[in-house]
């Protein structure tokens, strides 16, 4: 089949998903509305594994599909279309695979929602904005598909509207991210000024030239190249959640779980990364911009790790998870190890969706509780949640042998494509970039630290002993079929995700797994998690990279942070080792000696009480623009509006003109001879006048 038709029934499939769902959903019903989005999702998945094939095994070149004008002024020229080269092979099967999954997950999660044509059409819409950025030719369609998903975003943190909670994180991440996209415009905005286009084709091939040029102001001297790509920047970090723009992610747990899963996993999340891997030929000449990246991604790696240790809430671990692994994919884009960080996207894509909706499956389990104090020896009621869950965790902490067996090392995803981001840090480190080598420490740090709160989670949560009794579900079940009784009501505001499946084999107020709807996706993306980096590192980060990437990421000829060839050896086994005393450290303090971790924790300790409070950023925040805000709103409105506008205007000339008005309305009433005796005066005024004029 041609692949031109391919894309464009990959592109158009889930939007017209998207419009059946949200235009007639009421009338079509529910089951007509969820069949039509994850039939077209399926669709665009398969049709997108057909692609991703013929590019990697079948020869297919790149090309460009173009549908429509979209603005023309001047040279200002901008076309709906779509690009396929590598970086959007890897996308479209990252972002249609998890988010069909997602949608077969939701059949089951949400079984018990009265809003499902809705939410279905949500999912949808946002998966088609993924797709429409992943696939744009110029700037101006990136931009449409980068406000598209934080659209959709806005609108599925908040789906459940009547929680004040979900509202709020909903205009957090909206606004959080404004700020980002404010910077991203701008960096759009230097591109057309610097290289007289938005095009990819035409302002790639202007770059190597135009290093020299520079901008000067305010007494200093700024490359444009460096310039363009520190602003493009910018909207990287509110998207992907990264250092100073990041307080948006955790709160967006608010929204039901596999809204989690479709943000955090493939889509929204990551586009940031895939931004700045699909603009390295700006970045390899922007050596300012790369260091800025580079130290952003190693501090929100840490951060978002030590926050990780101490969060209770098994969506927020999972989440802080997210924040740190894009802080590695910002690492790896950072040194010029491209193609590693799309290789962690891709690989992040599986073992993260599997543990949110592993995550998912036991808070449906537990009847909406995600306290993780509140789990413990989940292990022998969810078997295949426990295994898909343990899976997941496996392959995030990176677990593999970095030696040769039988020619080839072995271990599950994440050891491949994470590995190999802090094995470039370290190249790029030895060969004298400071910001390199401090990005290496961080992401060996990191990787304990991963470990630590992966396994805690695990333990936390599938073993020990149970923190609950039936007394506790029965309780809960009671409340959400009480909840039931409205449309709009909830269990448990705090925690609560008010319309999972209810039990329809009778209630025996015992944790069960979730029904094959949610259970298939759990084993599906366990296969990914496990053997996405074994058959696909070859080609990623292996001998096979410059055959499969075909151009579509571009490294200077210095550029060598992919080489591991004569890598010390406690470079390689440093993530292993690590790994290991972070497991260790797990194990000992929730399982060998379980309750030491609620002591540490009831201690309240000052680094405790840090990470808990995720570094006071929130309150930092508050204490700043919010109050500063809110300070020059009531100066403005006070001051300016009240006593300057209404002051001079309704209060001030206004309402003299309002006085006046009255004045001059009492002299009119309405009686016919008193206009006629003053028009009697006015006419003996005006002879007088004649006549004193005529005597003179």
């Amino acid at each position: 089949m041609d692949p031109k038709l391919l894309v464009t029934v990959i592109l158009f499939g889930p939007l017209i998903g998207a419009v059946v769902a949200g235009l007639f959903g009421r009338r079509i019903g529910d089951n007509v509305s969820r069949g039509v989005t994850t039939g077209f999702l399926f669709l665009s998945a398969i049709l997108s594994w057909v692609v991703f094939s013929q590019w990697t095994w079948g020869g297919l070149e790149p090309f460009t599909v173009t549908y429509a004008p979209f603005i023309h002024v001047g040279s200002f020229v901008s076309n709906w279309s779509f690009r396929l080269d590598g970086l959007s092979a890897v996308m479209l099967v990252v972002v249609t695979s998890v988010s069909s999954l997602v949608h077969l997950y939701s059949w089951g999660y949400m079984a018990d929602d009265p809003s499902k044509p809705r939410f279905f059409a949500y999912l949808s819409l946002f998966t088609f904005s993924m797709l429409a950025l992943i696939s744009a030719a110029d700037f101006m369609q990136l931009f449409f598909g980068w406000e598209g998903v934080g659209l959709a975003s806005y609108l599925l943190i908040g789906f459940w509207f009547h929680k004040p909670t979900a509202n709020a994180a909903a205009i957090k991440a909206f606004v959080v991210n404004r700020v980002g996209d404010f910077g991203f415009a701008l960096g759009i905005v230097t591109v057309f000024w610097a290289y007289g286009s938005i095009e990819f084709a035409k302002v790639f091939p202007q770059i190597a030239a135009s290093v020299p040029r520079g901008w000067d102001f305010a007494g200093g001297h700024f490359a444009l190249v460096d310039l363009a790509c520190a602003l493009l920047f910018v909207g990287a970090m509110g998207k992907s959640a990264q250092f100073f723009l990041h307080t948006w992610l955790p709160d967006a747990m608010e929204g039901p779980t596999p809204v989690s899963a479709l943000i955090h996993a493939a889509t929204m999340v990551t586009a940031g990364v895939y931004m700045v891997c699909l603009l390295s030929p700006m970045f390899e000449y922007a050596p300012v911009a790369k260091a800025i990246v580079t130290g952003i991604g190693a501090i929100t790696a840490l951060f978002a790790a030590t926050v990780g240790m101490t969060q209770n809430d098994i969506k927020r671990v999972i989440a802080y998870s997210t924040c740190s692994q894009l802080g590695y994919m910002f690492m790896a884009a950072g040194v010029g190890a491209y193609q590693a960080g799309m290789f962690h996207l891709f690989t992040h894509a599986f073992f993260k969706a599997l543990l949110f909706l592993g995550a998912g499956s036991v808070i449906h389990a537990m009847v909406h509780e995600q306290d993780m104090r509140r789990f413990g020896a989940l292990g022998k009621f969810l078997p295949i949640t426990t295994a898909a869950m343990l899976i997941g965790t496996i392959a995030i902490t990176g677990v593999g042998l970095p030696i040769d067996i039988l020619g080839q090392e072995w271990g599950f995803a994440g050891f491949y494509s994470k590995d190999s981001i802090i094995n470039a840090t370290y190249i790029a480190g030895a060969s004298g970039n400071g910001m390199a080598m401090f990005a290496f420490v961080v992401g060996i740090l990191v990787a304990g630290l991963t470990s630590f709160y992966s396994w805690r989670l695990a333990f936390f949560t599938f073993n020990g002993h149970a923190r609950w009794t039936s007394e506790d579900l029965e309780h809960h079940w009671h409340n959400r079929d009480h909840a039931h009784g409205d449309d709009h009501g909830h269990a448990d505001p705090a925690h609560a995700e008010p319309h999972a499946e209810p039990d329809h084999g009778g209630h025996d107020h015992k944790p069960h797994e979730s029904p094959w709807t949610m259970r298939l996706p759990l084993i599906l993306l366990s296969i990914g998690a496990i053997a996405a980096g074994f058959f696909f590192h070859h080609q990623f980060i292996g001998a096979e990279q410059h055959e499969f990437w075909r151009g579509a990421i571009f490294t200077a000829p210095n550029n060598h942070v992919l080489d591991v060839h004569g890598l010390p050896a406690w470079v390689l086994w440093a993530p292993l080792a690590v790994t290991l005393i972070g497991l260790f450290a797990a194990w000992w303090v929730y399982i060998l000696k379980e309750g030491l971790g609620a002591k540490i924790a009831a201690r309240n300790g000052p680094l405790y009480v840090f990470f808990y409070n995720k570094w006071f950023f929130d309150e930092l925040y508050e204490a700043t623009f919010v109050r500063v805000s809110k300070l020059l709103g009531d100066l403005f409105w006070k001051g300016g509006d009240q006593r300057i506008i209404d002051g001079f205007g309704p209060d001030g000339v206004s309402a003299v003109s309002v006085q006046v008005g009255k004045g001059a309305g009492r002299i009119q009433s309405g009686y016919v001879y008193h206009y006629a005796f003053v028009m009697l005066l006015g006419v003996a005024g005006l002879l007088t006048y004649a006549l004193l004029a005529w005597n003179a």
